[in-house]
């Protein structure tokens, strides 16, 4: 599995903390930035790597980290085809990959424990989409709002 992860300057430390988290699993995690946490960046910069290495096929998933998610889920979810999901509990980050085979995962660095966030980010990475009719009738008219 290949990850691509981001985040502004807000989340630095917590991006840096799931790196070496799911690296020491075995995960292969390609860095796009920002790794400056002094830097006034713009997070929807970073939300464009993501979706775009994602929609492209160069990684499986996505993880996008500012103080709160929302602004980096906000902006992933402008692209076709990309379905982050904000999450700050567990239950939240299976169900959004069993229901909405989302593939983008959005945390808040503000907002939740960074060993939260790495239980989160264990459960989004592992949990696989249901595949029901009903779950794949739904993706699909949310692809149909894309157009």
């Amino acid at each position: 599995m290949k990850v691509i992860i981001a985040s502004d300057h807000a989340a630095v430390d917590f991006k840096k903390d799931i790196i070496d988290h799911l690296e020491k699993k075995g995960i292969t995690v390609l860095n796009a930035g920002t790794d400056d946490p002094k830097s006034s960046c713009d997070y929807p910069d970073f939300a464009v790597k993501v979706c775009e290495a994602v929609l492209a096929g160069k990684a499986d998933f996505g993880i996008l980290i500012c103080g709160t998610g929302i602004g980096m889920s906000i902006a992933a979810n402008k692209f076709k085809g990309i379905r982050c999901a904000l999450c700050g509990d567990t239950f939240s980050a299976k169900a959004t990959r069993e229901h909405n085979d989302a593939n983008i995962l959005a945390l808040g660095a503000r907002v939740i424990s960074k060993d939260l966030s790495l239980e989160i980010a264990d459960i989004f990475l592992s949990a696989k989409f249901s595949g029901d009719e009903r779950h794949i009738k739904r993706i699909e008219k949310i692809a149909e709002l894309e157009k």
